[in-house]
């Protein structure tokens, strides 16, 4: 886990709930397999440092088929080709900035560097099973990584864009309770092929969240989403 977010969200890693956590994934890793790999369950922490946040998209579960999840929730590394939900993604984002194109690959890690936070609820999953890992203790967890986000102490970059696809990260956004005079709430429907007609393909989400960050802390804290390629 990277440093920043280590030294916040280490009180957790003494909790019952991730004691538990643990013996769970032990036990997992014995009998079956399991995704992403150890090193990359937190590559999302080492990639998109603590105090550097400035966009949180929430996802689901890791992709769950060979040589796809490495932390990032959406993101899959070459030569996998990217999956139906990152191509609505890449559809988006050709709409609300004309010069980008989609790419033919699906690592989300350029745009992560510069401070969007690609965030599963649960962590890990177990191989060809989706939703395997949930209602484990991982969604306590990373709750905790969202409200560290939200209690910040570097009051020039405290307000963030908090982008909720679909009605868990909705409902995981409202329990929480973001303060909406503070960060930008953007809600629509799932980049699934399932629902992204019903709302997220039109969203304006990705242009709508540079406008906020170019109005609150200048044109130079907007996130440059053509490093994708």
């Amino acid at each position: 886990m990277g440093e920043t977010w280590l030294k916040a969200l280490s009180p957790e890693f003494q909790k019952s709930y991730f004691t538990q956590l643990k013996k769970f994934l032990l036990a997992e890793h014995t009998s079956s397999t399991v995704y992403p790999s150890v090193d990359n369950i937190y590559s999302w922490s080492r990639l998109t440092p603590l105090d550097q946040v400035k966009v949180v998209i929430l996802g689901q579960d890791p992709y769950h088929d060979v040589g796809q999840a490495h932390g990032l929730s959406f993101s899959v590394l070459p030569p996998t080709r990217p999956p139906p939900s990152l191509k609505n993604i890449y559809k988006q984002l050709e709409t609300d900035f004309p010069g980008f194109k989609a790419p033919k690959t699906g690592d989300l890690s350029p745009v992560a560097k510069q401070g969007v936070l690609w965030l599963n609820t649960s962590l890990t999953v177990r191989a060809h099973k989706a939703g395997s890992h949930a209602r484990k203790g991982w969604e306590t967890f990373t709750t905790q990584v969202i409200r560290a986000v939200l209690q910040r102490k570097n009051a020039n970059q405290a307000g963030v864009v908090f982008m909720a696809w679909g009605l868990p990260a909705q409902k995981t956004f409202s329990t929480i309770g973001i303060d909406q005079k503070k960060h930008l709430l953007l809600k629509s429907a799932h980049p699934s092929p399932l629902s992204a007609h019903k709302g997220f393909l039109g969203n304006g989400h990705f242009r709508k969240a540079n406008e906020w960050l170019s109005e609150k802390y200048g044109k130079d804290a907007e996130i440059d989403w053509t490093l994708l390629k």
